[in-house]
């Protein structure tokens, strides 16, 4: 049998006797004294079991008062192997990278010491991670969550919250009280869904605009996840809106290549034309984060429909058009000017 076997059957063996004798574990295992030897001590140092030899009683149990232990009363049901291991170290970078003032970060470095110290010395630590995986964040806004383990342990308690909200499209700073229904991570950003008692509704928060808050012991309105996404969910990007529209977009056929393997909403519909062209329909609430998702495409896509949103679109195109049709500026010495 593998390691992995044989620190099952360790473990199940402590966990129905109260004490164990080493030989009743070598019968058990059929390994040598010296491979139960090394497994024990890998139990003890590099997966912190907490197993002790009782002398008095003449083997092996659990300690359910060792320091080391952190208070564990039974050994750990999941052993990993090395490639496990390196995937569990790649996902903590990940997270680490993807949300570095978040809810987990203070509590996460416990388990990366756990990690190191079962992956060993070899080659593939997490350092050798850190280094070889490079996670570029664009559009991300360059502001700690001061409030979001607050925000996290109000959504997980059901409870509410009282925050100063700042809106960035008004410039204001508000005082609401709101009911937390669901964090969603979102392009690189952090948004809170949550019932706003002040508007009577549904809302999308972003977290780094939450100035203040703090936890009411009043317990959260429960609102359906029917009704979150009926309010919150159907449209493109992030914005809310009931009323739906659907655009349609014609890409060029270079660019028509990259979009067809793209997702850019759930109920998005495509098709490629005879002569390699791409038509996207995508449902939409609010034109904001759409508009630049399709400024971004330049002259390999083309709005065909709705209507406003073509006309939207020509006037933003024709804007940057004037302004960088515009002469650049030219300094006083360079013109001769005083």
């Amino acid at each position: 049998m593998d390691r992995s076997e044989r620190f099952n059957k360790i473990r199940l063996a402590l966990g129905q006797s109260r004490v164990v004798s080493f030989e009743a574990l070598r019968t058990s295992l059929e390994v040598s004294r010296a491979t139960l030897n090394r497994d024990l001590a890998y139990l003890r140092d590099r997966l912190n079991a907490p197993i002790v030899f009782d002398r008095d009683a003449g083997g092996y149990r659990v300690s359910q008062s060792d320091p080391a232990a952190g208070g564990q009363i039974e050994l750990p049901g999941l052993w990993f192997n090395a490639a496990e291991i390196h995937a569990l170290l790649t996902m903590q970078h990940l997270l680490a990278n993807l949300d570095p003032g978040g809810l987990l970060a203070q509590h996460i470095e416990p388990l990366v010491a756990r990690l190191n110290q079962l992956l060993g010395s070899g080659d593939g630590t997490a350092e050798e991670i850190r280094r070889r995986i490079l996670i570029v964040g664009l559009g991300k806004r360059a502001i700690r969550l001061e409030h979001f383990e607050r925000v996290g342990s109000a959504l997980l308690r059901r409870k509410r919250l009282l925050i100063a909200y700042y809106s960035r499209g008004r410039g204001e700073l508000t005082e609401r009280e709101i009911s937390p229904q669901r964090l969603v991570h979102y392009r690189e950003n952090w948004y809170l869904d949550a019932w706003c008692h002040k508007r009577r509704g549904l809302r999308n928060f972003a977290v780094d605009s939450i100035r203040r808050a703090h936890i009411l012991e009043k317990p959260a309105r429960e609102v359906t996840q029917r009704t979150i996404d009926a309010a919150l969910g159907p449209g493109y990007g992030i914005f809310a809106g009931r009323r739906l529209k659907w655009a349609t977009l014609r890409f060029t056929p270079e660019r028509a290549r990259w979009v067809a393997a793209e997702h850019w909403h759930p109920k998005q519909r495509g098709r490629f034309e005879a002569d390699g062209h791409y038509l996207l329909e995508i449902p939409y609430a609010d034109h904001r984060e759409l508009q630049m998702d399709i400024l971004k495409y330049g002259a390999e896509v083309e709005v065909l429909a709705p209507p406003e949103l073509r006309e939207l679109i020509a006037t933003q195109v024709e804007k940057v058009g004037r302004l960088y049709s515009r002469p650049a500026a030219v300094s006083r010495h360079e013109t001769g000017g005083e």
